[in-house]
């Protein structure tokens, strides 16, 4: 079973595209250190105060995939650095 889910982030604390990504490296690299799910920034690049994370995890039971997806998105809305402002998840 395959979990994705997408998330959107403001990060209010960024005044330059630097420090956005000093933000988002740093949780980016503990989430895939943390958990078993892939990550990456899928847009919002060139803006400051955005992102859109994509997150994928692989597990052989549905439950097992959701489990630590959900893992890894509770570890991101912890940060107190940026919030979510929204999430969509999709089974395939």
């Amino acid at each position: 079973m395959i979990v994705y889910a997408d998330c959107e982030f403001l990060i209010p604390t960024a005044h330059s595209l630097k420090e956005k990504r000093a933000v988002l490296q740093r949780m980016l690299t503990r989430t895939k250190q943390k958990y078993n799910v892939s990550i990456s920034e899928l847009d919002h690049q060139d803006t400051w105060q955005r992102t859109s994370i994509g997150i994928v995890a692989i597990a052989s039971q549905k439950d097992a995939a959701e489990r630590e997806l959900m893992n890894a998105i509770r570890f991101l809305e912890s940060n107190p650095e940026w919030e979510c402002i929204n999430i969509s998840k999709e089974y395939l």
